[in-house]
């Protein structure tokens, strides 16, 4: 069993190829893609974790049909697009916001990039989506969404690999002083 980490797929949404600069030539190739990319990834013994904004549309068998086509035991952490529709498919567990362990590492789990979380100061990383393209985030605070991730989920040892590449948050002494970041 594996841990597979994701964000902002939006499947169904045809504005969100201008708007993220998707590489796609319509949301059918785009859905297509996601789907064949997590499929290669994810297995039927694995846990998946979609941080918000899986879909849209209000036609339940093609979301049920999006959902079902993706492997593993699904998680969804609300994001600010996840409507009663998507919420109501056949989740794990559906939450705003969740604390997990994978492996040795403390996780927060949120749709949204947040400022300090339980376990900041003691190593936990924050993992978020909700930004798409527009920020990789910081050392301690990752961007999971698939516009980051070339459109497919991502496991710990790659966000944990990035992570390290990436800068303190320049707010990170406002609100954590004496971090072991510092």
């Amino acid at each position: 069993m594996a841990n597979w980490y994701s964000a902002d797929l939006h499947f169904g949404h045809t504005r969100i190829i201008d708007f993220c600069g998707r590489p796609f030539g319509s949301t059918a190739e785009m859905n297509a893609a996601m789907i064949r990319n997590f499929r290669t990834c994810v297995g039927d013994d694995d846990e998946l974790w979609i941080l918000g904004d899986f879909a849209f549309g209000k036609d339940a068998a093609q979301l049920s049909s999006w959902f079902h086509q993706l492997l593993g035991r699904k998680h969804l952490i609300t994001g600010n697009h996840d409507d009663e529709a998507v919420i109501s498919l056949p989740w794990a567990c559906v939450a705003d916001l969740t604390e997990i362990r994978d492996g040795d590492q403390a996780l927060v789990l949120s749709h949204y990039p947040i400022i300090t979380w339980n376990g900041a100061r003691r190593g936990a990383l924050q993992l978020f989506g909700h930004v798409h393209d527009r920020w990789k985030g910081s050392r301690n605070s990752i961007n999971v969404g698939v516009d980051q991730w070339d459109f497919r989920p991502v496991q710990i040892s790659d966000i944990a690999r990035r992570a390290r590449k990436l800068p303190i948050n320049k707010h990170w002494k406002d609100v954590e002083q004496g971090s072991e970041l510092d």
